[in-house]
């Protein structure tokens, strides 16, 4: 039979610490899930994951595996040391052909499958992913909403303070892991749907903010909306179109809280009556002001 290399076959070196181990099984077998991968040997493949990671994660079958395996490489043809049967006992009695695992797994360490136990190779489902709207309403005050995910209607709770691009996981409630395994997670990646007055960059939050030139030219304490509720602003005396003004953890909760910046766009009245028409030139006529002042010549 061919000698088989786990630690190459999860991509690991000899050294590499357990953690390191796990991580790679999970990263492989969630790439060769016979439920979501697409390549032609994806269960193969994840049949040999498994059964490398059934020796390294255990360490007595490591450090076994470890004693002789130094010696030999991938696709070697291969033989067991005289008295490996009587010097490591795993619980098994050779090769039956019944196993989810290979020759090689079979002579070496027994029938045992993953935890001891014989049967099909158990493992964690794939992980799947989504795209859940809401609105920022939802998103500064907490909800929970129903979203439909492949034909399953799923109840979540979306977070105060969640931001766009936010990902909410939710446990084993992704692919079915095989022959038995738990599930795989749902991960739900959070969009801001379009508000007509808010626009949100992480936990600030963004406002364009309507004022009148007298309010600008002469300063005002205006009611501005959050999403909070209102509350009031002082606009400074002498202020500016683009002027820009901050409200302090008035944005999306959290720790900290976001801040709301207020963009102030003066409006200009329109000289729609005689009346109107006669201010402006009155204005004209008294003001020596000059809009295009800091024009070059």
């Amino acid at each position: 039979m061919q000698f088989k290399d786990y630690y190459e076959t999860l991509g690991v070196t000899r050294g590499a610490a357990q953690d390191d181990v796990k991580r790679a099984y999970r990263r492989l077998a969630r790439k060769y899930h016979p439920d979501v991968s697409r390549e032609a040997n994806a269960e193969s493949r994840f049949k040999e994951v498994g059964e490398a990671y059934e020796v390294l994660k255990d360490p007595e079958k490591r450090a076994a595996y470890d004693r002789f395996g130094k010696d030999w490489k991938h696709g070697q043809e291969f033989r067991p040391p005289p008295g490996w049967e009587q010097q490591f006992n795993f619980g098994g009695s050779g090769f039956s052909g019944t196993s989810e695992f290979s020759e090689f797994f079979e002579t070496l360490f027994g029938h045992g499958g993953f935890h001891g136990a014989r049967g099909p190779i158990r493992a964690k489902g794939g992980d799947q992913s989504a795209k859940v709207e809401i609105p920022l309403e939802d998103a500064y005050r907490g909800a929970t909403r129903n979203i439909t995910v492949r034909g399953r209607t799923l109840s979540v709770r979306i977070p105060r303070g969640v931001t766009q691009g936010q990902r909410i996981r939710l446990g084993e409630q992704g692919h079915a892991g095989p022959g038995g395994g738990p599930a795989g997670d749902l991960y739900l990646t959070v969009t801001h749907a379009a508000h007509p007055l808010f626009r949100a960059e992480g936990r600030d939050v963004h406002l364009r903010l309507p004022v009148a030139p007298w309010e600008a030219a002469l300063g005002a304490t205006v009611a501005v909306p959050t999403l909070g509720g209102k509350v009031d602003l002082k606009v400074p005396r002498g202020s500016r179109a683009g002027r820009t003004l901050r409200l302090k953890g008035r944005g999306l909760p959290g720790r900290p809280s976001g801040d709301q910046y207020v963009v102030l766009e003066i409006v200009t009245p329109p000289a729609d009556t005689p009346e109107a028409e006669s201010l402006y030139r009155k204005m004209a006529a008294s003001m020596n002001f000059d809009p295009r002042a800091d024009f070059p010549a």
